[in-house]
């Protein structure tokens, strides 16, 4: 996954908006206002922090050597992911998830008007 494909990807989801509010090359991908990941697209390797469930952080965390504690994050419910050692599918799944963590945390009319119940 190239870094304009992880821009698109976390742009393609409902209510989703990219901000600079730490530096201008990092990014933060956000929906009503909360993070749902924070990557420096130009970064080589390229990763990305993500939300995750707690339990599902430290089996993934075990499972792939690219998933690690999150950088700067509470390493509890953050996870750094390498994006260019996953597969594609993966690390689509693991944003996808992030997004889904951080709706479900919204207010019930918030998370109506983004098709997410």
């Amino acid at each position: 996954m190239t870094p304009e494909q992880l821009r698109a990807f976390c742009l393609d989801f409902n209510g989703a908006t990219e901000e600079f509010p730490f530096r201008p090359e990092i990014s933060v991908f956000k929906v009503a206002g909360k993070m749902f990941a924070l990557a420096t697209l130009d970064a080589d390797p390229l990763s990305v922090n993500l939300k995750c469930d707690p339990d599902e952080a430290v089996r993934l965390r075990g499972e792939h050597p690219a998933i690690t504690p999150g950088w700067h994050m509470n390493k509890r419910h953050w996870n750094t992911v390498r994006v260019g050692e996953l597969p594609d599918r993966l690390v689509r799944e693991l944003v996808e998830d992030s997004y889904d963590l951080v709706v479900a945390g919204l207010p019930r009319a918030v998370r109506l008007r983004l098709d997410r119940p």
